[in-house]
């Protein structure tokens, strides 16, 4: 494949992040104000994922940051890495996170997108074992998980827009989660998705949307993708996009136009081009061989479009580094079902 991850690409996400995790300003808080003593600053509500223009951001920028020291430990941005983590992700002020959880109106805090990277984060910062910072994000990682299991069973139809709130997206990180420190959540992600998902036939592949960073259709696949075992799969797929080996919906194998890298709403179709690649290189192994070919070229020519764009302005730069980690193969990993 054309586009693959080197340590000199994953040195300079890193150097991306450093720049963006601690920018306290600009930024766009999720926060609901109770009174005038609500009226405080990114940094006095969130003592860790204050920076990257906004909390969820903030998460998966240190999520990139420890991947790329456990995948290269030997570059030499690692040792900032380590200390900024060691600075940052310590019992105090995680439990000032946790302390935000339960404020009044926090129910739908960051739910479910910054709930399933937190996860994500947790399941990260646990492979460190060198470090306590697995340690120390398991509470605060605990009370997302809760959360998860909470609000599942309440969410009677799936979300399928192509922005935060996509029930599918949150489903594959959690179930990554699950699958490692939680196999009661993980068997509720499976059973969720099959009664989301299961049934759906013949997808019109309408998208994208004008402010989408995820592909409502190829999320989904992935999503089913790491729930089924690999028959099943095969066999809902072709249900699913019945017309897929004739290239249709073509919609699904062409990239976005990004009009305004400065809009940050526009600058989100270059995240929907790196999470179609995620997609589709997660699937391909699934397809018959003539269409997992057709599905990684598809995923090289959405690389092409954006992956060149994941700096330039901060509207992207605080976060498409993220999406460019996955669409070059991080976690990218089939499940078995």
């Amino acid at each position: 494949m054309k586009h693959s991850l080197t340590p000199e690409t994953a040195a300079r996400f890193a150097e991306l992040a450093l720049g963006h995790v601690t920018r306290e300003y600009p930024h766009k808080l999720d926060h609901v104000m109770d009174g005038p003593e609500d009226v405080l600053g990114p940094r006095a509500l969130h003592p860790i994922f204050f920076g990257s223009f906004d909390w969820h951001s903030c998460v998966h920028g240190y999520w990139l940051l420890l991947t790329v020291r456990r995948l290269y430990p030997d570059l030499s941005v690692c040792g900032r890495i380590e200390t900024l983590a060691d600075e940052m992700l310590v019992p105090e002020k995680v439990a000032e996170e946790r302390d935000y959880l339960l404020r009044a109106y926090s129910g739908g805090f960051e739910r479910p997108y910054g709930w399933a990277w937190l996860l994500a984060l947790h399941r990260e910062a646990a492979r460190h074992r060198d470090r306590e910072w697995g340690d120390v994000l398991a509470p605060l990682a605990g009370d997302f998980a809760e959360r998860f299991r909470l609000f599942l069973p309440k969410l009677t139809y799936s979300i399928r827009t192509g922005t935060h709130f996509n029930t599918a997206f949150a489903l594959i990180l959690a179930l990554d989660w699950a699958e490692e420190h939680d196999s009661a959540l993980a068997a509720l992600v499976r059973e969720r998705a099959a009664e989301y998902y299961g049934a759906d036939r013949g997808c019109p592949g309408w998208e994208p949307g004008g402010d989408d960073f995820l592909s409502s259709a190829m999320i989904e696949a992935l999503c089913m993708k790491r729930v089924l075992a690999p028959a099943r799969f095969r066999i809902w797929f072709d249900a699913f996009l019945p017309d897929i080996a004739a290239g249709e919906p073509a919609s699904l194998f062409t990239p976005a136009t990004v009009s305004d890298r400065s809009d940050g709403k526009i600058a989100h179709l270059d995240g929907f081009n790196l999470s179609r690649a995620w997609c589709w290189r997660g699937i391909a192994d699934a397809l018959e061989p003539d269409m997992a070919a057709r599905a990684l070229a598809t995923a090289e020519a959405h690389l092409d479009a954006s992956l060149p764009h994941v700096a330039g302005d901060y509207m992207g730069e605080h976060w498409l580094a993220t999406f460019a980690l996955l669409a070059l193969g991080i976690d990218a990993a089939p499940r078995e079902g």
